[in-house]
């Protein structure tokens, strides 16, 4: 991967110093690309693009960027992989184009030459954000692939007169000057919900995120003259499934899959895969090892605590593959010293706390390979998680409890202790245990008084109900979560759930969390699960192939149990996750009483801190859970020091740490 960064702005305004702040942007993505930096100006035009390269495919110097086209017309600065480039060179080159060299990027640029940006796009193939300067039109582009895996930031710059900046990460917008960068409560109420910022919105007033599958277009004078989608997820969703035999389903899937992580595995340079033992990564380095003439270098990392170790599961799995395996076991310390990088390693507030392990998964790969093949997606697209049918069953059954027994309920429910309802579930077999039960009963019991299915699955999403009492002077944006017509278009519930996560967590979450911690060490990850044509198979499913009697991800099983023994990956999910919330009453209990302090949170007036300290002080005694909304308020305080108020990272927790690599 690498990073991308640019802006256009008046002609005339500092022509002699557009070199300089586009090298500041570039600069401050070096991270993302150590393998070398590139700057294009044309300051007649105010245009001016930057590259950080992490060079993956064609290592020579003809794969540096900006990148021209051979007509000297368009300008491209790309951050991606396209996995069909060999086939859209044979074309190119059947239409008299003769390319220097052997990158995907000299494709792009001269496919956009040839055909046009908006019918290149649609027959990409790949993980990619681009920009694109046509130079006789005037006119800049901006691209983001299908799902939104590589990220993709921009700003107005002075209104439509004005000009436009952009980034793949929010530091290189911080690098243009005259900027000053306000945070927009709106969105910072939207964060404190889901735990991350949705798209279209960034934490900044004026900066969005360019949303998955579309373009913008920018012209002189006009500004941003339109924001197009040439691919949408919810055309295919939204499309009645078909009815398919079981058996040629699994073919077809086994046949894309295996297509999907053969082109994922092309590189110049060494590659590997994140092995969990789970169903979605083992199917991944399953299909690497069943491609690869050579065993497939895997990585896992383990934990001794109770409950949060995958580690002996991948290596079962490593060992029946043959994989060359290697794993760590990270001890508490190294996995805290973690956490006072992670505001400079996510430079917008993001708190799925599974962003610690990540990172360390990442930072070991990183010492072996250059590219890693991730398992992510599965679980939207073949209706993995356990919320899907747990939320089904709890709307089914609420539907006939009448109103009173429903506030009765919802009473009860709140006033057995989440510890009390722990220790009645851990009289339940393990198979059919629901994660944190006491977390959930008391979820269940605040959704008694929701009034609809969309507000009921917007309850178990939410880590703070009531955003906007937490910020001040905000109004929460409503997304697709609150769009009714969803419901219309997509009437099975579960199918609708896997939709909206598709649409706002996996990008915005999941895939976010894994581009910006494998690139914080300048690792490529790859996500073959999230090609989009087996993301539009998955959807042409019937719920039949995707769960049956109770359990999801049915015909991603028989795909894998054909390379993998059933009784190797078949256990309770486990999430990727580390023991936040013993933490807080531990070992970070001070560095969190630093950040959640009454008067410096008032001091602030971003916050209220009254909610705030009333569940940390809940946390601390043990009555409730709290883990996941205070680790909200936690990343978004440490995020507010560092960004706004100018803090240098955090020093270590409790001991001194090594600086994380390109940070």
């Amino acid at each position: 991967m690498c990073g991308i960064c640019g802006f256009v702005e008046p002609v005339g305004r500092r022509s002699d110093l557009i070199g300089e702040i586009i090298r500041a942007m570039s600069d401050s993505l070096a991270h993302r690309g150590p393998d070398g930096d590139g700057v294009w100006t044309d300051p007649s035009r105010g245009i001016a693009l930057g590259h950080r390269r992490l060079a993956i495919v064609d290592l020579s110097p003809l794969g540096r960027q900006p990148m021209e086209s051979a007509d000297g017309r368009l300008v491209l600065t790309y951050n991606g992989e396209i996995y069909n480039h060999l086939e859209l060179r044979a074309e190119l080159d059947s239409a008299g184009i003769r390319l220097r060299g052997h990158s995907d990027t000299e494709v792009l640029v001269e496919a956009c030459a040839l055909w046009g940006v908006e019918r290149t796009v649609r027959r990409l193939t790949g993980i990619f954000a681009f920009a694109l300067w046509d130079k006789a039109a005037t006119r800049l582009v901006l691209v983001r692939d299908q799902i939104g895996v590589k990220p993709l930031y921009w700003g107005e710059i002075g209104g439509e007169a004005g000009g436009l900046m952009f980034g793949s990460e929010l530091k290189a917008l911080r690098a243009y000057p005259d900027w000053n960068p306000e945070p927009d409560r709106n969105a910072m109420a939207s964060f404190f919900r889901f735990n991350y910022v949705p798209e279209p919105h960034g934490i900044y007033r004026g900066i969005a995120k360019l949303p998955p599958g579309s373009m913008l277009t920018w012209e002189p004078g006009r500004g941003v003259t339109g924001i197009e989608r040439y691919w949408n997820m919810r055309d295919f969703a939204g499309a009645s499934p078909r009815e398919r035999d079981p058996a040629e389903a699994v073919e077809e899937l086994d046949r894309l899959l295996r297509d999907a992580v053969g082109r994922q595995m092309m590189a110049d340079v060494p590659l590997g895969a994140f092995l969990s033992g789970g169903i979605d990564s083992s199917t991944v380095v399953a299909l690497m090892q069943a491609q690869s003439g050579r065993p497939v270098r895997s990585f896992s990392i383990g934990f001794h605590e109770e409950g949060y170790d995958e580690a002996t599961h991948a290596a079962a799995v490593a060992r029946h593959l043959g994989t060359d395996h290697t794993e760590l076991y990270v001890a508490q310390d190294h996995v805290r010293d973690v956490i006072p990088a992670l505001a400079d390693m996510f430079d917008e507030p993001f708190a799925d706390s599974s962003q610690i392990p990540t990172y360390l998964v990442s930072e070991m790969t990183r010492r072996h390979v250059t590219v890693a093949l991730s398992g992510d997606g599965g679980d939207e697209l073949f209706a993995g998680y356990h919320r899907y049918f747990w939320a089904d069953a709890a709307r089914r059954r609420l539907a006939a409890v009448p109103s009173g027994a429903k506030k009765a309920g919802a009473a009860l429910f709140s006033a057995v202790s989440e510890r009390s309802w722990d220790r009645l579930f851990g009289l339940v077999p393990p198979a059919v245990r629901p994660e944190r039960a006491g977390d959930r009963m008391h979820k269940l019991g605040a959704m008694l008084t929701l009034p609809d299915d969309a507000g009921l699955y917007r309850g178990l999403l939410s880590y703070w109900d009531d955003p906007e009492d937490l910020v001040p002077g905000s109004r929460e944006p409503r997304g697709i979560l609150w769009d009714e017509s969803v419901a219309a278009e997509i009437p099975d519930f579960i199918r609708r759930m896997q939709f909206q996560d598709a649409v706002t967590y996996l990008p915005e979450d999941i895939l976010t969390k894994v581009d910006r911690a494998s690139m914080a060490v300048a690792l490529e990850a790859r996500v073959p699960l999230l090609d989009h044509r087996v993301v539009e198979f998955a959807w042409g499913l019937p719920h039949s192939l995707k769960v049956r009697n109770g359990q999801g991800k049915w015909l991603l099983r028989q795909v894998l149990y054909r390379y993998v023994p059933q009784e190797l990956v078949e256990r309770p999910k486990m999430g990727f996750s580390v023991p936040v919330g013993a933490w807080l009453r531990g070992p970070l209990r001070d560095w969190a009483e630093d950040l959640l302090d009454e008067r410096r949170m008032r001091e602030a007036g971003l916050l209220n801190p009254a909610p705030v300290r009333r569940r940390w002080a809940e946390h601390l005694a043990g009555r409730r859970d709290w883990s996941d909304s205070l680790w909200g308020v936690l990343m978004f305080q440490a995020w507010s020091r560092r960004w706004l108020d100018g803090a240098a990272p955090a020093a270590a927790i409790e001991r001194g740490t090594p600086a994380l690599c390109g940070m």
